[in-house]
C-alpha cells in the first residue's frame, strides 16, 4: 500500500469541518472476523490521524492479528491456521480517499480472513465440559486443547487494536501502558469490530458476568504481554514494514511464516 501525508495542505476550518463529519458516524459497525473498521469520532481518534499516518495503522493493526495467529498459535502448541491479510483495492488512493470510503460505504478497507481455532462457537463451554463429564471422560485432553484455543482466538483478536495502539503511542513519543490503554479504549484503534466477537466468545465462555470479567482480564493481559514482547514487537513491525512496501492486496500465511522464520 502507498503512504500519503494526512491533510499535507488542508485548512484548520477544513480540519474542523471533517472532524465533524466523522464524529457524527454511527456506532454501529459491520463484524468481519479481525476486520479493520476505523473508529473516527473524538479527539483520540483525530490526534491519530494528524499524527501517525492512517495506513500505517491499519498495517499494525493487520500485522498485530496476522502475529498472534501465527506466533502466539506456534508457541501454545495449537495446530496452524490457514489466514490471509486482504486488502481493498482503491487503486492508490489517499488517505483522506479511504477513509471517506470506509464512512461511506460502512467497510472495511482491511482485514484477516480466516485465523480462528474456533470456526462455529459452541451454545456455551460449560455445555462442552458436561458432555465430557457425562461420559465419564472427565476434562479431556481434546475439551483442554479446544479451551486453549478458544481463549488464544480471544487473544489474537486483542493484539491487533493493541498492535496499532502501541504504534501510535511510540510514533507520538507518549507511554504505553495498560492504565492508559485500557479495553475500552480499544475502540479508539479500529477495535470494535474484534472486541464484539471477543464478547460473543465470553457469552460461550460463560453466563455469569463476573467469569466473563476475570476471564477477559486475564486474556487483556496475555494479549498486552504479548504485544510488548520484544522479540514480538519486532515480528509485528517487519510484517507491518512489509505491508506498506508490498502494495498487494492479499498476503498470505505462507508469506506471513516465511517472513517471521528469518526474523
Amino acid at each position: 500500500m502507498k503512504r500519503n501525508k494526512l491533510f499535507n495542505n488542508s485548512s484548520q476550518d477544513e480540519l474542523l469541518e471533517y472532524k465533524a463529519e466523522l464524529s457524527s458516524l454511527s456506532a454501529q459497525t459491520k463484524l468481519m472476523p479481525f476486520g479493520y473498521k476505523a473508529e473516527l469520532s473524538g479527539l483520540s481518534a483525530q490526534t491519530k490521524l494528524m499524527s501517525s499516518g492512517y495506513k500505517r495503522c491499519i498495517a499494525f493493526h493487520e500485522a498485530g492479528h496476522a502475529a498472534g495467529i501465527y506466533l502466539n498459535n506456534k508457541a501454545r502448541n495449537l495446530p496452524p491456521v490457514f489466514f490471509q491479510i486482504m486488502f481493498k483495492d482503491l487503486n492508490g488512493e489517499s488517505e483522506e480517499a479511504i477513509m471517506v470510503y470506509q464512512v461511506e460505504q460502512n467497510e472495511c478497507v482491511a482485514k484477516v480472513k480466516g485465523g480462528r481455532s474456533i470456526k462455529s462457537l459452541p451454545s456455551s463451554t460449560e455445555a462442552l465440559t458436561d458432555k465430557a463429564i457425562d461420559r465419564n471422560d472427565g476434562v479431556t485432553p481434546l475439551t483442554k486443547d479446544y479451551m486453549t484455543a478458544f481463549e488464544v482466538d480471544i487473544i489474537n483478536l486483542l493484539i491487533g487494536p493493541l498492535a496499532e495502539a502501541k504504534y501510535i503511542a511510540e510514533a507520538d513519543g507518549e507511554l504505553f501502558s495498560q492504565k492508559l490503554v485500557g479495553l475500552e479504549a480499544l475502540k479508539n484503534y479500529g477495535g470494535s469490530s474484534d472486541l464484539e466477537l471477543v464478547y460473543k466468545y465470553l457469552q460461550c465462555f460463560s453466563a455469569c458476568k463476573q467469569q466473563q470479567g476475570e476471564k477477559l482480564a486475564e486474556l487483556f493481559n496475555a494479549a498486552f504481554n504479548f504485544v510488548t514482547d520484544r522479540a514480538n514487537w519486532a515480528a509485528i513491525t517487519k510484517l507491518a514494514n512489509y505491508i506498506l512496501n508490498s502494495d498487494k492486496n492479499i498476503i498470505s500465511c505462507e508469506e506471513v511464516a516465511l517472513l517471521f522464520e528469518h526474523l
